[in-house]
């Protein structure tokens, strides 16, 4: 079945179980609490977005109106209402990512992709989005491809990522400078001795 031109949603018998589980860790009376972590899964089962038929199940699947899930689906930058491509390339706009250079790194996406802000390439392989905040700061500029992130980028750093991505390659996540987590670049500057 083509995911993209369905006319219908329902869990698979896997997803319908961990469903079924989830919703166990919340309050008789208050499944509808389970929303985000159903539309994360009906997203990923649909193959990257959220159609209108997925979120009217989900809407019935949770005894709630549609508009409370339309309200949710829309309000959150993590689901897409719209199909995207196999690699969702969200480029950090925020003011850290900014000030060391998301400029760059997304026009590199652009010229390197062919395609603008929320546009997906003729082949269905990528889709660029700008995001806010993705959390990592202290590790900017960064991008999240799909679920993992790709921090103390440049733009040679993130055309070499695309170049990879379009080659099937295996790509490093995390830092690009071998940092470690939060780490400064160079590694420890304090407490790099133990002393008795």
């Amino acid at each position: 079945m083509n995911i993209h031109k369905s006319e219908e949603f329902s869990f698979s018998p896997e997803n319908m179980k961990r469903a079924q589980e989830i919703m166990t860790h919340y309050p008789e009376g208050r499944q509808q609490s389970a929303l985000l972590p159903l539309l994360d899964m009906a997203q990923r089962q649909n193959g990257g977005w959220l159609s209108r038929y997925a979120l009217d199940y989900l809407a019935q699947f949770l005894g709630i109106a549609a508009i409370r899930v339309y309200e949710v689906a829309s309000f959150y930058s993590m689901f897409n209402l719209k199909p995207v491509g196999q690699h969702l390339l969200q480029v950090c706009t925020t003011t850290p990512c900014w000030l060391r250079g998301s400029d760059a790194i997304m026009d590199t996406c652009k010229s390197k992709l062919g395609i603008g802000l929320g546009e997906t390439t003729a082949d269905k392989q990528f889709t660029l989005v700008e995001v806010e905040c993705l959390g990592a700061c202290v590790n900017a500029p960064l991008v999240q491809i799909n679920d993992d992130y790709y921090e103390d980028l440049n733009a040679d750093q993130m055309a070499k990522i695309i170049d990879d991505l379009k080659a099937g390659k295996k790509i490093e996540i995390g830092s690009q400078l071998g940092r470690k987590g939060s780490a400064p670049e160079g590694g420890p500057q304090v407490l790099c001795e133990i002393v008795k």
